[in-house]
Parts: structure tokens; sequence; C-alpha cells
């Protein structure tokens, strides 16, 4: 069992349904716990194909992996992989209709292509954000254009991490930091426009509370990254890297609050101190 957590990055997996739920909050509708899990089984194959794309490189590099360790094998894989992607295509379907299934539906073909022609090329990050985007996307319903702000704000940090992503092994170049701290900034920044501006309909607390979860995703995720220009070693870019993928459960908390939805909010926070200790147990690298 630990091999199959290993292989979807478990863990990393609380950072999730909360793509669907400020999506549905900044587009002002109900969120669908449905739609969650859609997202949850999609990123799951995401992650399964990647190691199943990567296993000879895995071999070389991270011979502990799933695959090259031979706990699981590479048909395995795939199987898994294709399954959770029809899964997570139908639970779209199910609890989001056509549009739901339309863009569950772009978001499998993303993932699909990301893993399979362009991990390793320079449209690498930008792919990776896009599957980000539409996981938002997925939350909203009809009103795609209110949620977009958000949704880029997630797929800017998305592309952030993904570039943070390509320095596990060697290290971080000055380069690499600097796109990822710029990526964090702009995700800021995108994130306020949509929690705090007039139209977030959150009232005052709804906006204090916003204004305190950026400011606490700066903390988590752009923490990391600064700390890489002192020391950009292997191990510290991949300790970067997971604090930067819990990072994205309170930006997605002040999505939440900034509608003045500070329960769900609450219940995404709740999820951040599981996450930090399952991803000490269970590589989410």
């Amino acid at each position: 069992m630990r091999a199959w957590l290993e292989l979807v990055r478990a863990p990393a997996a609380l950072s999730v349904p909360g793509d669907t739920l400020a999506g549905a909050a900044a587009a002002g509708r109900a969120a669908r716990p449905g739609l969650a899990a859609a997202s949850v089984l999609l990123y799951w194959a995401g992650m399964a194909l990647n190691d199943w794309s990567d296993r000879d490189l895995d071999a070389v590099e991270r011979p502990e992996r799933p695959i090259p360790s031979g706990r699981i094998s590479p048909a395995g894989a795939l199987g898994v992989a294709a399954a959770l992607t029809g899964a997570g295509v139908a639970a779209a379907g199910i609890f989001g209709g056509r549009r739901g299934l339309a863009i569950a539906g772009l978001l499998a073909g993303s993932v699909w292509a990301y893993d399979l022609k362009l991990k390793h090329t320079p449209a690498g990050p930008a792919a990776m954000a896009a599957c980000r985007v539409f996981d938002v996307l997925l939350g909203a319903g009809p009103d795609t254009r209110a949620a977009a702000p958000m949704a880029l704000a997630v797929g800017a940090h998305t592309y952030g991490i993904t570039l943070l992503g390509t320095a596990e092994v060697d290290g971080a170049d000055p380069s690499t930091i600097v796109g990822a701290m710029a990526a964090t900034g702009v995700t800021a920044a995108l994130a306020a426009v949509t929690c705090l501006g007039g139209k977030s309909g959150g009232g005052a607390a709804g906006r204090l509370g916003a204004a305190g979860l950026i400011a606490g995703y700066l903390a988590t995720a752009g923490r990391a990254q600064v700390a890489l220009c002192t020391d950009p070693d292997p191990q510290h870019v991949r300790q970067a890297v997971r604090m930067s993928i819990l990072g994205l459960i309170p930006l997605q908390a002040a999505a939440v609050a900034g509608r003045g939805r500070l329960a769900q909010a609450a219940a995404l926070l709740a999820g951040l101190p599981a996450g930090r200790w399952l991803s000490a147990k269970v590589s989410t690298s």
C-alpha cells in the first residue's frame, strides 16, 4: 500500500479539492464535493502516469521510486493512471453535467500531454499550470469568466512549483529561483484582486480573512523559495517544492474566505497540518 501511496503522491492530493472550492467561490456558486473528488482522481492519475513516463530516468536519478525499485510494475502504474483518468472524467460528468465533463476532458488531456510529451520541454511548466487552471474552472460552472483571475493565480503558482521541480536532482540556479519567486509574487497579486476587490462579496470579515490567508500563502511558499537563495542544493529544492504544494491550501482558502465562506476556509486550512505530517512520511517529490 505504501508503494501505491508514493506512486500517486497521496499527501499532495490534499492541495487539490481546494481548486474546485476556490473556483466555485470565485464564481459565486455552491461548492460540489463530487467535483472535488473528480479533481483528486485526475491528480492521482497524473502522478501515476508521471512515474510511468519517467521510469527509465527515475531508474538512474531516483531508484527508490516505486517503479524502478520494483515495488510496482510499469504496466500496473499505467493501468492505474488510465483507470483513475476514466473515473475522474466520469465523476466530473456526473456531478458537473456537460460543462463539467468538457472541462474535465480538457484537464485530462492536458495531464496526459504534459506527462507524455511536454514535461521535459520548455513548455512543461506552462502545460502543468494549464492543468491547474482547468481544475479551478471545473468548480466554477458556467461563470468561468468570474473565476478566471483565481484560476490564473493557481496556474501561476503551479508554474513556479513546476519550475522548481526541474531542479530537484541537480539543485537550483539563480534564474530558476528568481522565476519561482516571481511566479509566487504574481500569484499573490492575482489572488488579492480576486479576494479583496469590492465585488468579492465577502464583507469586511471575509476580506480580512482573505488578506491574512494570502499572507500565510507567502509565508508558506515564498519563505521556502527565498531560503534557496542561500542554499539551493537538491534537498532544499525538494523541501521548497513540498512547501509550495502545501502553500496552495491557504491560497485556495483565501478565495473561499473572500466570498465570506469562512467555515469552508477553515475546513481547507485543517488539511494543512495533516499535509505537512503526511509529506514527511510519504514522498511527494
